[in-house]
């Protein structure tokens, strides 16, 4: 008789969770507070982003997930990009990071430097003042997180037979045994994926990680006249401060201090701005990432215009009305690990801690961690 598993949440770390338990035979519950899935899975950018990891593990993770959207996406009929990212320099030292960058990367993975020219035929909707030059690489790939997540649900119970409970908040774990109020489940193994339920079910646990949380503040521009399309999503340099992948660049400790001066409110608020366009024409924009345990329910006025200001200095759109803005919130380790791994209890996994990097890392991760487990 093929095993049982239980996954709680249905955002990408626990559709990642099912999908790697239902390769392996397990036949998969998922549980999901609300009617739908509407954390920060839905509330992203929708980019796989390998560009942002360094090498070794965390990029080859990444691929692997890239590999794993897209035979999805492929099956699912989901729409997809695969555009590519362009970091736009605009002035020398922003270069020379880049520069760094595709010396210590080019022989492991696709990237190179662009000229202005180069840069331009790639997008047109680069901003051609002081424009320097660009980064190159053609591995991220785009989905509409608001859909894609939705659909992937759909394709796990199409093709694995995975049951989905939605509207089903778990009160309580012990052992196989899951209950919602006076309803119970059982599994041969439960997996804890939402860090919701992280905190509400193992609050002790939870206060123990070295674990805060992070509200990022995004914005979706309007569709571009006459079906245009801006090509590679599109970074601001302030981006390879932000992301691990760059850190091993030497040079970027003198950008950095120069943002210290220059853009010091920006590194304040965490704010570094990108740009991916989806299937209707819309751009989607932001970010920031304030810390926390607790965040203010409001958004801050000051940082969406903080980002539509720094924005227009690389990019040149045609259309800039606003027709969206949100936050979202995530779990984030503070020791700079990108995944949580932990036995609550036995039979009882908790998979959390991804960060910002749900929709580049959870597929592969849990490929892995699953793998590990149980092949």
């Amino acid at each position: 008789m093929n095993k049982s598993a239980i996954v709680i949440g249905a955002g990408i770390v626990g559709l990642a969770t099912a999908r790697a338990l239902s390769l392996r035979g397990f036949k998969v519950s998922v549980f999901e507070r609300n009617e739908r899935a509407v954390g920060a899975s839905i509330r992203n950018f929708g980019m796989v982003w390998p560009i942002g990891q360094p090498k070794g593990q965390r990029f080859d993770r990444a691929m692997l997930s890239r590999s794993i959207w897209k035979q999805i996406c492929t099956e699912a009929g989901i729409w997809h990009d695969e555009v590519g990212s362009l970091h736009i320099a605009c002035s020398d030292d922003e270069l020379e990071v880049m520069n760094g960058y595709v010396a210590l990367n080019s022989h492991y993975r696709e990237c190179s430097l662009l000229s202005p020219e180069e840069t331009l035929k790639k997008s047109p909707a680069v901003n051609s003042e002081n424009l320097k030059g660009a980064l190159w690489s053609p591995n991220e790939m785009i989905v509409e997180a608001r859909v894609a997540i939705g659909k992937l649900a759909e394709y796990l119970s199409d093709k694995f037979n995975v049951t989905f409970h939605w509207n089903t908040a778990i009160s309580s774990v012990a052992g196989g045994k899951v209950a919602s109020g006076k309803q119970t489940w059982e599994a041969d193994e439960v997996f804890i994926c939402s860090g919701a339920e992280f905190e509400t079910l193992y609050p002790e646990l939870f206060r123990s990680q070295a674990i805060t949380k992070c509200k990022l503040q995004m914005m979706r521009i309007e569709a571009q006249a006459d079906n245009r399309r801006i090509g590679p999503a599109l970074c601001g340099s302030l981006s390879m401060i932000h992301y691990p992948g760059f850190h091993a660049v030497p040079a970027l400790k003198n950008l950095r201090n120069r943002y210290e001066n220059e853009y010091a409110e920006y590194l304040k608020w965490g704010i570094h701005v990108m740009a991916a366009q989806n299937h209707t024409g819309e751009i989607t924009i932001g970010d920031s990432h304030e810390y926390g345990l607790v965040h203010d329910p409001f958004d801050k006025d000051f940082i969406n215009h903080l980002i539509l200001q720094y924005l227009k200095t690389f990019s040149s759109f045609k259309q800039h009305k606003v027709v969206q803005t949100w936050h979202g919130i995530y779990p984030k380790m503070t020791n700079g690990e990108t995944e949580l791994i932990l036995t609550a209890e036995n039979g009882v996994t908790i998979i959390n801690g991804l960060g910002g990097n749900g929709m580049t890392l959870s597929f592969g991760l849990c490929e892995q961690v699953i793998g590990a487990m149980f092949d």
